[in-house]
């Protein structure tokens, strides 16, 4: 075991691995494609988003997670929640999240580009889960989905559980697509003092974007800058 740390340490100075608790331990990072062809880590995605997330995880307190579209819903594939004192949740990681129903999922849905939008409606339509139910209405659906580009995020329906919490999510936008959503989930109670919600959405654009520009560094082959307290 020794021998195998000195060795992941090795590797993690060469920015070829990277040791992340929250994703259960060591993982190797998008250099290791600069060896061979056929690497398939965490998505460019993840690696530039986690700093951004854990950033605003260590000033907000609250549990920032990235989601990414499988099949018909979205998946957690990072989550902070090992860093935040008080998230509502023990666990997110790999939870599969509605598009219809879950902050994370409207996100994706509302922002995508209009094809892709047509295709998962259809196969939404089509499901029998009681939180997509919505879609089988494609009028009502498409009403919601255009508020939520008017304001910009997207929230849990108010109507699923756990009604005593709220997640408002953002799209990652690369290229004109979503590549991931952004999310940062909290008690309902403390999105109602005046400004408190606009904050967040604000926090959570910033973080947006700033992730799509490191993911074009990663993609130009540039090593990330530290990001302050957001390394860890």
């Amino acid at each position: 075991k020794p021998t195998l740390v000195r060795r992941l340490q090795t590797f993690v100075g060469l920015g070829l691995v990277m040791n992340d608790r929250r994703q259960g331990g060591y993982t190797v990072t998008s250099k290791v494609q600069l060896l061979s062809r056929g690497f398939h880590g965490d998505p460019l995605v993840i690696e530039a988003g986690r700093a951004w997330a854990i950033d605003l995880t260590r000033r907000h307190k609250w549990p920032v997670s990235i989601a990414m579209l499988a099949r018909d819903e979205v998946v957690v594939r990072f989550s902070t929640i090992p860093d935040s004192p008080i998230s509502p949740f023990h666990v997110s990681i790999h939870m599969r999240l509605s598009l219809i129903g879950r902050g994370l999922g409207r996100a994706y849905l509302a922002f995508c580009p209009s094809a892709e939008r047509r295709i998962l409606l259809d196969a939404l339509a089509l499901s029998d889960r009681a939180e997509d139910a919505l879609a089988r209405d494609r009028v009502a659906v498409l009403r919601m989905l255009a508020a939520i580009r008017k304001r910009g995020h997207a929230e849990r329906d108010p109507h699923v559980e756990p009604r005593d919490s709220n997640t408002l999510a953002v799209p990652i936008m690369h290229n004109d697509r979503v590549l991931a959503t952004l999310g940062v989930t909290c008690f309902a109670s403390a999105l109602r003092p005046e400004g408190a919600r606009g904050v967040l959405v604000a926090e959570l654009r910033t973080a947006a974007e700033r992730i799509a520009e490191d993911i074009a560094a990663l993609e130009s082959g540039a090593k990330l800058l530290p990001r302050g307290a957001a390394e860890g």
